[in-house]
């Protein structure tokens, strides 16, 4: 068992039932979802220690999220507990050419306003495996983005492999700097960078090839070409992952994913994905995947891409923002039973 550490926010996700418009009925259901915390609850229904760092709430609402945490077996101990608000996200399910919409709440909560001094990474890290990240969170406010940064560079001092999701998210770089001009200072700590052509673009302002994700067929070649370049300007990363999702509509997708890794350039199978359930959270499964199958096949890189190709394909299938599959279902998807056949 490895000790996976994940820091970020977990937020309370609000989304209208089915595939209805915002307040078409008078109803938003209610749950918990964030990209680490997405992430967390992966690494531990595959039966990994993973361990979920934040700030929320000292009130009823902040004990829920920990308590949902608990529930799948994420340890939560080094969480902090402060004063003032869990940020927020509503969702709308899309259908057919219609998009899903998503809509934050979150200035001013408790991630975005802690500081650098507010860990004793150096405690909390101890006996750790590996250190993992996202770019949403540095986008939430400036000293979130130096606590990570701080969170990044202690992490490779003790010795912990670091990944990081780069997730360019529009909507929230609103506090004076460019994603880029954060995110290539985290990014010269990393050893998995994991990506699409668009975060790269945005947050490396590394040019993405010219593609059309609403295309029959992605070419995959122009991938490599983009990892590469992504090496040479950061030297330190041993491996790049690019997931390649070909949007037909809300409920078709193609789904898969390459690597340039430290072996060699790898593609996964390719899944289509003709009734999507929930989208949301896909990125944060492949990102767990891929965490656990470079940990547990770090010499077979193939297998550790398509495993998590694999957990990212089933996450489509499960509401919500949590990818709950276990080990075994992953690895009979991985052996080609993907029929969806009742299990007796």
């Amino acid at each position: 068992m490895h000790r996976i550490f994940s820091f970020g926010e977990i937020m309370l996700r609000l989304k209208s039932p089915a595939h209805e418009r915002f307040f078409q009925s008078p109803l938003l259901e209610a749950s918990f979802g964030g990209g680490e915390a997405n992430v967390a609850v992966s690494l531990a229904l595959f039966g990994e220690s993973s361990v979920f760092i934040t700030a929320l709430p000292e009130n009823p609402i902040g004990e829920a999220a920990i308590h949902e945490l608990r529930k799948y077996g994420v340890d939560t101990t080094y969480i902090k507990k402060t004063k003032g608000r869990m940020g927020i996200y509503f969702l709308e399910t899309g259908a057919n050419q219609r998009p899903s919409n998503v809509v934050y709440d979150r200035d001013a909560s408790c991630i975005s306003q802690v500081k650098p001094a507010d860990f004793d990474w150096s405690l909390i890290l101890r006996g750790g495996t590996w250190f993992h990240l996202t770019g949403i969170t540095p986008a939430l406010s400036g000293t979130a983005a130096d606590t990570a940064l701080e969170a990044v560079k202690q992490a490779k001092n003790a010795g912990l492999q670091v990944s990081i999701d780069l997730n360019y998210r529009k909507k929230l770089w609103n506090y004076g700097k460019k994603a880029s001009e954060v995110m290539k200072n985290l990014t010269c700590y990393a050893d998995v960078l994991i990506a699409n052509e668009e975060d790269i673009q945005h947050c490396l302002d590394i040019e993405a090839p010219k593609v059309n994700v609403t295309s029959g067929e992605l070419d995959r070649s122009s991938y490599r070409v983009l990892a590469e370049r992504v090496k040479e300007n950061f030297p330190n990363i041993k491996r790049v992952a690019i997931t390649l999702r070909e949007s037909h509509s809300a409920d078709y997708n193609g789904w898969s994913a390459v690597m340039s890794g430290i072996h060699g350039w790898y593609a996964s199978r390719k899944y289509e994905i003709t009734d999507i359930i929930d989208r949301v959270g896909g990125g944060d499964s492949f990102a767990a995947g891929l965490i656990y199958g470079l940990l547990h096949f770090p010499e077979d890189e193939q297998k550790a891409l398509e495993f998590a190709a694999a957990a990212s394909a089933l996450k489509h299938s499960i509401p919500g923002d949590f990818n709950l599959v276990s080990l075994s279902e992953v690895e009979t998807l991985l052996k080609g039973d993907g029929s969806g056949r009742v299990q007796r």
